[in-house]
């Protein structure tokens, strides 16, 4: 069921994500209501979108049981992190964490970096923590936060979706290499971000 579903939501996800305008996701203005503030707020950040497709992606390069548990993992430890951002603890380099996050996936599935599944999940819940504090900061005080932090929370979800469908194609040659591929732009991208460029 999921295999005839997946291609229908990627394919929604992707228009999304395409037709938003870029670098709004560390914007505090011009949020909506709970759930769909939520919802669109990763997907109208380049920098989270490619993060969280990298999780993805290097799920599906490290296989089972990783596959499931990374993208299982950030969006737990994320929801810790709107937490702490909610909350006004201080967590220094923000900025500076979500777009390392980008740059060490991306060389991960570049250079086909294999962990020890809990060495690939400390790694992705630590970025996770910095993803989780900027949508918890810039919470709407409109908003209801349970509403969106469930919009963000599926949302990210849905993107780490993309990268496992695509992750998928590494049991071909030439889908591994264009993963590998993908790696290296998320990490190009990343660097583009740590550096301002983005």
């Amino acid at each position: 069921m999921l295999h005839r579903v997946l291609p229908a939501v990627l394919a929604v996800l992707i228009l999304v994500s395409l037709s938003a305008m870029p670098a709004l996701a560390h914007e505090t203005h011009g949020h909506g209501g709970g759930f769909v503030a939520g919802f669109t707020h990763p997907i109208l950040g380049w920098d989270h979108v490619a993060a969280m497709v990298a999780v993805g992606l290097w799920g599906a390069f490290l296989g089972a049981p990783a596959i499931w548990i990374l993208p299982v993992v950030f969006p737990l430890v994320m929801a810790l992190g709107a937490v702490l951002g909610i909350a006004g603890v201080p967590v220094p380099a923000i900025e500076t964490g979500i777009a390392l996050s980008a740059v060490v996936l991306g060389l991960m599935i570049a250079f086909v970096v294999r962990p020890p599944l809990w060495v690939a999940a400390v790694i992705v819940g630590l970025f996770a923590v910095f993803h989780g504090y900027a949508h918890g900061t810039e919470l709407p005080g409109t908003v209801n936060a349970f509403a969106y932090a469930v919009g963000f929370v599926i949302s990210t979800g849905l993107l780490h979706m993309i990268g496992i469908a695509f992750g998928l194609a590494i049991k071909w040659p030439a889908g591994r290499m264009a993963v590998r591929g993908a790696g290296g732009l998320i990490s190009i991208a990343g660097v583009a971000f740590l550096t301002g460029m983005a």
